[in-house]
């Protein structure tokens, strides 16, 4: 297959400005770029391929090394047995997502989230959750979160009442989290309503990603303009004074050009005195076809939310400070897990983000395909937070006073805007050396992160000035002045992070039953953060290479046996590192390895049974010197092994499922500090967590659904002092369809309206679980 001059000019000319917009190029640089690369410059053209030329679109359950004819033959008397999926696309855009990774209803056979290549879920040497875009409507949940519950190995985190945050096989990150593979690690709330798929990955993941990930990541994959024809409307409404609509609507124009605009407004109160929040977002995508062999996918979105900011509920003190392994630590006013402890007049978080993304594909021809993507995104985020704390010595120092009269607050405000540039290009050639086929990916990534960390703490007029006020448990919403105010102590830190890499990898089936996995990554990641407190810059370069290695055994084509060693780094200065300090800057990057053993069997055509053991180290964690304040040990050391199943798909063509359990015992192996030492357990980690989904199609009318969630007992931070008692959460769901332009669903969550403690953010910070929930929606299809 050859490909016009015009073509390559234009695939090299729009890699070459995204690639000017990624590493931050002045207009001056620019403008030394090649002439014969601008658009300017290139003469008119008339694309006229042969008549007799089509490219067939690959099948839903096509192996990432195209496997044989006996294979393709097997995949396609599965597809003849399976539920029918959604009408394709318009011939000249290929496949829609849906076909492209052969989903249907709650199960998908492919993703290319974990190895940048479409693989079936069955060859990826890796646990992988994919979270299907029916199955998050059929939930009627929006946020991320919330809709990981049924997730095995992954528990949430509070966040401080203000962002998405997970544990992951034992590993807390509030940055894991990725949109079309782009880092989209800014601490906020995400929705769901552009959402076409959310994947969650297990175990270090920096081949495909990068640093951290060291538990897992979560990666939002967006709906596109992909020419499919669709208009729907929802409306929603339910507790707390809900109100939700949305819309998503998309066609192809013409055979080159397709559209698709998906937007939502959403305002509601909370379960919780004072709750509220507003968020709302459009965006609108546009897919072009210049030629056969290569497509242009354009993106923008802007997305607001704002909320009433909630830490939840402080422990319970006991004489002597002693409230290790006490069942009633978590603190509620006479068991009203409504009740807010912090201020309805300062709270808040809010965050706007306006993102633009920019794909070109294209196929060279003779197994050679290459992919250009850009993203650039603008967070403008801030929130505040008056909550029960113990900072400046305040009574019961955050939790409640043994005799039940005294609570401390303290307050504090956080401005962390940023914005992120980020370059990819990938390519995959699919040969053959003999016998032995070959899916070769390999590409780098480019990317810069600037932005502001800057903390100012609050203090009480109302209480001389201090750090802290003390307020009665029984009656703690404050309604008092606070003044925010920077200290000497508090961040105050301009960064600016460039990162560079390279991966390559390589998918090998030596024969029909035995599949390698080969890869390496290379990261450069280049730090420096000026300090305003002390007008020092302090900067930090880190160069890793993150290796992966599997083996995958069929014995069936429909069954396969994977062992698999990963690794991953985090830099000392973390997550969000907004900052450089003189004893991180000294520090070697955290590591993570992990070693898992697994089984993928497709009991049936679209049911798909996984199960995995594993033991993830993760080593140089920072423990800090008792006799040098702001300098640290790299020794500290946790363990994490656990055993995972589920079983995602149909059952029978009217029952769906989703079960997932998994076993997870993540202890700190080396102390942490002088209260997390070796043996405890890692905080907010169940040892025993079960989730099952099911829905059925009582007839062509309506349908029912019944969901069941288990989390046995978990700490709120890992000195293992105040225990979250485990709990049973059940949700229940009924669906009619009306004709067919309308159909409507009714959610309830917590059926039977149990009080649990949910989540945690240390052990003064503890979130209820929200009581029974009602929802109702109604859906237009035009």
């Amino acid at each position: 297959m050859r490909v016009s001059q015009a073509s390559l000019r234009l695939f090299a000319s729009a890699s070459y400005v995204a690639l000017c917009l990624s590493i931050g190029e002045t207009d001056a640089q620019a403008q030394t770029a090649p002439s014969q690369g601008g658009a300017s410059s290139l003469p008119a053209v008339t694309v006229n391929p042969p008549e007799t030329r089509r490219r067939p679109a690959p099948p839903a359950t096509r192996t990432s090394t195209n496997a044989g004819r006996a294979r393709r033959t097997q995949a396609a008397r599965r597809n003849e047995t399976a539920p029918a999926a959604s009408p394709p696309a318009a011939p000249s855009f290929g496949p829609s997502q849906a076909a492209q990774t052969g989903t249907v209803g709650v199960y998908a056979n492919s993703a290319s989230v974990a190895t940048k290549t479409n693989t079936p879920l069955i060859d990826i040497p890796q646990s992988v959750s994919v979270l299907t875009k029916e199955f998050i409507q059929d939930q009627g949940f929006q946020t991320l979160t919330d809709v990981t519950r049924y997730v095995p190995g992954v528990a949430i985190h509070q966040g401080e009442g203000n962002r998405d945050e997970l544990v992951i096989r034992g590993v807390d990150s509030s940055a894991n989290f990725f949109v079309n593979g782009f880092r989209d690690d800014v601490q906020y709330f995400r929705d769901l309503y552009n959402a076409q798929s959310v994947e969650v990955l297990k175990g270090p993941s920096a081949l495909t990603f990068g640093r951290g990930a060291g538990g897992g990541l979560v990666n939002r994959t967006l709906k596109e303009a992909d020419g499919t024809r669709i208009y729907q409307a929802t409306a929603q409404t339910g507790s707390y004074n809900d109100r939700r609509v949305s819309l998503d609507a998309g066609q192809a124009v013409n055979e080159n050009v397709a559209v698709r605009l998906n937007t939502f407004y959403e305002n509601s109160n909370t379960f919780r005195d004072y709750g509220h929040f507003e968020r709302y977002g459009f965006n609108p995508t546009v897919t072009l076809k210049p030629t056969d062999d290569t497509k242009i996918k354009l993106s923008y979105e802007y997305y607001h939310d704002e909320r009433l900011a909630d830490r939840g509920n402080p422990s319970l003190g006991l004489p002597g400070g002693a409230t290790r392994f006490n069942p009633t630590a978590p603190f509620a006013p006479n068991g009203d897990l409504t009740t807010f402890y912090g201020s309805p007049i300062y709270n808040q978080a809010r965050v706007d983000v306006q993102t633009g993304m920019a794909v070109i594909e294209h196929d060279f021809g003779n197994g050679l395909t290459a992919k250009n993507s850009t993203l650039y995104a603008d967070y403008n985020r801030g929130y505040r937070n008056v909550y029960p704390g113990g900072t400046g010595g305040g009574p019961g120092g955050g939790a409640v006073t043994p005799d039940l009269t005294q609570v401390s607050l303290n307050a504090y405000q956080n401005d962390t805007p940023r914005e992120n540039v980020f370059n990819q290009t990938d390519f995959v050639y699919k040969t053959a050396t003999g016998p032995v086929l070959h899916t070769v990916a390999f590409g780098t990534e480019f990317g810069r992160e600037t932005g502001l960390s800057r903390r100012d703490s609050g203090i009480f007029p109302d209480n001389g000035n201090r750090a802290f006020d003390v307020v009665n448990p029984f009656n703690p919403t404050y309604f008092g002045p606070v003044l925010f105010t920077h200290l000497p102590s508090d961040a105050n830190s301009k960064y600016r992070l460039n990162i560079a890499s390279g991966y390559v990898q390589d998918q090998i089936e030596a024969t029909r039953w035995l599949q390698f996995f080969l890869g390496a990554r290379y990261d450069s990641f280049d730090l420096s953060a000026f300090d305003f407190n002390t007008n020092i810059n302090r900067s930090r370069v880190d160069e890793k290479v993150s290796p992966r290695v599997a083996i995958i055994v069929k014995p069936l084509d429909n069954l396969s046996v994977y062992t698999a060693y990963s690794t991953s780094f985090l830099p000392a200065s973390g997550d969000q590192f907004s900052a450089l300090s003189p004893g991180t800057l000294i520090l070697q990057p955290q590591k993570f390895e992990n070693t898992e053993v697994g089984v993928k069997w497709n009991i049936q055509p679209k049911l798909l049974f996984t199960a995995a053991i594993y033991e993830l180290n993760r080593t140089n964690v920072p423990i800090a010197d008792p006799n040098n304040p702001g300098f640290f040990f790299p020794s500290g050391a946790n363990q994490i092994r656990g055993f995972e199943t589920a079983v995602t798909g149909y059952v029978t063509p009217d029952w769906q499922t989703v079960f997932g359990y998994a076993y997870t015992d993540a202890r700190i192996t080396s102390a942490t500090s002088p209260t997390i030492v070796p043996g405890n357990r890692v905080q907010l980690v169940p040892f025993n967590q079960f989730a099952w989904w099911n829905k059925y199609q009582i007839d062509q009318r309506w349908a029912a659904s019944l969901g069941i969630i288990y989390f046995s007992d978990s700490f709120a931070s890992s000195d293992d002092t105040v225990r979250l008692p485990g709990f049973w959460r059940f949700d229940a769901g009924l669906f009619a369809k009306i004709d067919e332009t309308w159909s409507a669903q009714l959610n309830v969550e917590n059926i039977f309206n149990t009080g649990y403690w949910a989540t945690a953010d240390g052990n003064n910070n503890i979130s209820p679980g929200q009581g029974r929930t009602f929802r109702v929606l109604a859906r237009a299809r035009f």
